[in-house]
């Protein structure tokens, strides 16, 4: 089992990391200026830096245009039936029970009294699931992948699974869509896009982008070819369903025909075929919602997660599913192998890694063929380190976890990457204790066995907090894996799988155009 007491020792403070050859993590000073530049003039992608102070959130103080007019008192019946619109059966029955004067006595005490059950209902529901006394707002913030959602200018990130593309959500409610091939960068916006919280590019399709926003799921058309930087509203079409918001989680079939959608209010996991804008609602007893959706690799199964300490696995052939209710806590994370055999995923408040296994679907037919037992396979508990006469503790939970999956890491006996953002306790002087947040990262292999080694810690600037990680699903070199920091900027880090015999690039000079002394042109890869 792998711990962090292998690990080699962070970085210090004023370092960043640059890329990983050979096996090891390369670094650079934060204040040279080469730093920056190496990696848009080695990866061409474009460099992003989005401060919080440049943008300027929605003001949420007034839902609608009624405080613009005069106020004018209407029938009973209308009230009510906007209170209906509004608010639903809680709001037609506080409208009947506040307007005594105008309905009749029986009806008025029909209402309060089964205004006063539902309540109850609520009450107690609210007690089962408390997360369903957050804001839709804070609600969103708890359930997020990102490490800040509230505070942080980005919000979401999603890598283009075919080409140079990703797009990003910022505090302000837009959506930016940067190309490496382009100046052009389209900005998305759009009444219903509040509280954006979750971005899937669809499969097999060039222009097609999904966003899980508060009330409901965008589907926008943004055309490669057009050179608009502000896109229509008309370009986004509008999927909702009734008590399916705030959408916390998408996830795209591989094969690109279906969308799965979830909330922590619902406890239907929502199949759309989005050509239709039909749903089909698959609905389990227990867990109060559905949080997190991971769809593996080869489109067999999906990861559901849950408010609860239960989650599910489902196969997607028959859509059965099995489920584990045996956790200390709620499942936080969870992530798929390149071939989708093993899943990995953590619990809140456990500093482990856990691993299930997975038999081929083809031997069974309707059923998942999932591990009976759990098994850990990483120890994250606090492990000391000393750095520059200071003592450095670092471990703790797990806040996400992503795995490349790309085709070289698919390979099985190739060098595979696994990132955890691990909660660190910081500690230079025993009267100043400071937490912090680090990112560690693993080389996995599948075959004959799985197993984890360590690579090493990832660290940004000087305050800087990772906020969200994700792959560049088509690296040709090895890994990219994307960083979105608390201060805005998002760095892509390479992980160039080459032969030991090759000498070290400098950051003026790219890993790429680096050749082994045969004559063979063929590309080389670590060994574990």
């Amino acid at each position: 089992m792998c711990s962090l007491d292998l690990f080699p020792p962070p970085l210090c403070e004023g370092h960043i990391t640059l890329y990983e050859l050979n096996n090891e993590l390369v670094s650079g000073l934060q204040n040279d200026e080469e730093v920056y530049n190496f990696q848009a003039q080695t990866l061409g992608f474009p460099s992003v830096l989005i401060r919080k102070e440049s943008l300027k959130p929605h003001c949420r103080l007034e839902h609608s245009a009624k405080a613009a007019f005069i106020h004018h008192r209407e029938p009973v019946w209308k009230r009510s039936a906007n209170a209906w619109h509004d608010s639903g059966l809680y709001g037609l029955l506080d409208e009947i029970t506040n307007s005594p004067d105008e309905v009749p006595k029986w009806l008025k005490a029909l209402s309060c009294c089964t205004l006063a059950v539902a309540r109850w209902a609520r009450a107690f529901h609210g007690s089962l699931s408390p997360h369903l006394k957050l804001s839709s707002e804070n609600m969103v913030a708890k359930f997020s992948q990102v490490t800040d959602w509230t505070g942080c200018s980005l919000r979401a990130f999603a890598w283009h699974p075919h080409t140079d593309k990703f797009a990003v959500a910022l505090l302000d409610d837009s959506i930016r869509v940067y190309n490496s091939q382009s100046e052009t960068v389209p900005t998305l916006k759009h009444r219903l896009q509040k509280n954006v919280a979750a971005l899937a590019w669809k499969p097999l399709c060039a222009s097609v982008l999904a966003v899980g926003c508060q009330s409901c799921i965008l589907v926008w058309q943004v055309d490669p070819t057009s050179l608009s930087t502000r896109p229509s509203s008309g370009c986004a079409h509008v999927l909702s369903h009734p008590g399916h918001c705030p959408v916390t989680s998408l996830a795209w079939c591989p094969k690109g025909g279906l969308l799965l959608s979830a909330s922590p209010v619902d406890t239907s996991m929502l199949i759309w075929d989005v050509a239709t804008e039909i749903c089909v609602p698959l609905q389990r007893v227990g867990g109060g919602g559905v949080t997190y959706l991971a769809w593996s690799p080869d489109g067999n199964r999906v990861l559901a997660t849950t408010p609860s300490s239960v989650f599910r696995v489902w196969e997607t052939r028959t859509w059965t599913c099995e489920r584990w209710p045996t956790l200390n806590g709620q499942c936080q994370t969870g992530c798929w192998s390149p071939d989708g055999t093993h899943l990995l995923f953590t619990v809140e408040g456990e500093s482990v890694i856990y691993l299930l296994t997975f038999l081929d679907t083809g031997e069974l037919l309707g059923k998942v063929g999932g591990s009976k037992t759990a098994l850990i396979c990483a120890d994250l508990s606090k492990t000391t380190f000393e750095i520059e006469q200071a003592e450095i503790r670092v471990g703790g939970e797990v806040q996400s976890m992503v795995w490349d999956p790309s085709e070289l890491g698919s390979s099985r006996g190739r060098l595979e990457i696994i990132l955890t953002w691990v909660k660190g306790l910081f500690v230079c002087d025993p009267t100043n204790v400071e937490s912090k947040t680090l990112v560690a990262v693993f080389k996995t292999n599948v075959s004959p066995v799985f197993e984890l080694l360590p690579c090493g810690f990832i660290q940004g600037e000087i305050d800087a907090e990772p906020q969200f990680l994700s792959f560049h699903p088509n690296f040709k070199k090895g890994a990219l894996l994307t960083v979105g920091w608390s201060t805005g900027r998002i760095s892509n880090i390479p992980f160039y799988f080459v032969s030991a015999q090759m000498s070290r690039p400098s950051p003026g000079r790219s890993p790429a155009l680096f050749r082994s002394n045969g004559s063979s042109s063929r590309e080389l890869f670590s060994e574990l």
